[in-house]
């Protein structure tokens, strides 16, 4: 029997010989994943005490192995750089970076005591790519690519494999609708944000159980790739930072959203601005 543990991961199907426990921060977020057979607890990934006595429990369960970790858990934050709040951002980079570190050292006895031990680390294509109004989300996505390096040289010698999974546009609830707040630099392109950024068509979306059966299909492989690049764009994400140059970027997001038209409404009300009125060219 292969033994999953899914901090935070959704999965819609129970196959047979997995034994699956997630976890998340309200039980009743679960209910559909318990009635297929699941085991689900109640966690938060920021609390070292509650991360151990999971351990324990797991480590009872399971004889002291684990097959799978997938460190899946994660926030979004969708604000400018300029508009962040800091404790927001420590929260973000706690729950999407330091969360997966401590999840990874806690457990990773069990993973080596497994044998062939893999470890998925959930990562992201905005790690890679300049994304706008997600600076933090972007920084703790990133951290996770060194993070997922780092580990699969030091745990190979355990037999443990550690895969970073680079995940494009998926179905998810991470982002959720909002605005750009009243006093933001921004705000004369909340048009532009709403577009580009907040309503993103769900036919561009990968869904959500194609992703995870291909998350769970790249762990059980003999030889797993170290980064394995998952959901839409991911493709043209990979070729961009593998085949242009880092200005290529600048040129693409510009585009994609409304950078360009919103440097051109800069350009234009500072013009509006700076222009003469009628009664100040007459007292001249």
């Amino acid at each position: 029997m292969v033994q999953f543990f899914l901090p935070g991961l959704t999965w819609n199907r129970q196959l047979p010989g997995y034994r699956v426990f997630a976890t998340a921060r309200r039980l009743e977020s679960m209910e559909e994943l318990a009635a297929l057979g699941i085991e689900t607890s109640e966690l938060d990934v920021t609390n070292l005490e509650a991360i151990q006595q999971l351990r324990q429990d797991i480590s009872l369960k399971t004889g002291g192995k684990l097959d799978v970790l997938v460190n899946n858990a994660g926030q979004g934050y969708d604000q400018a750089i300029t508009d962040a709040s800091p404790e927001r951002i420590r929260e973000i980079i706690d729950v999407n970076l330091t969360a997966p570190m401590v999840m990874l050292t806690e457990f990773s006895h069990l993973l080596i005591a497994s044998g062939d031990g893999r470890v998925a680390q959930i990562g992201s294509i905005t790690g890679i790519m300049p994304s706008p109004f997600s600076a933090a989300y972007n920084a703790s996505k990133a951290g996770i690519h060194a993070f997922s390096n780092s580990a699969r040289i030091e745990l190979a010698p355990f037999n443990v494999k550690v895969i970073n999974v680079l995940t494009g546009v998926i179905e998810s609830n991470i982002w959720r609708k909002g605005s750009l707040p009243d006093d933001s630099l921004y705000k004369p392109m909340e048009d532009l944000y709403q577009e580009h950024r907040i309503n993103i068509p769900r036919e561009t979306m990968t869904p959500t159980e194609v992703y995870a059966r291909a998350v769970v299909r790249e762990t059980h492989k003999t030889k797993p790739s170290s980064w394995i690049w998952i959901g839409k764009h991911t493709t043209l994400v990979w070729l961009v930072d593998t085949f242009r140059p880092r200005f290529a970027w600048d040129y693409l997001i510009n585009h994609m959203f409304g950078f360009n038209e919103f440097v051109a409404r800069l350009t234009s009300r500072k013009a509006q601005k700076d222009k003469p009125t009628a009664a100040t060219m007459t007292a001249e």
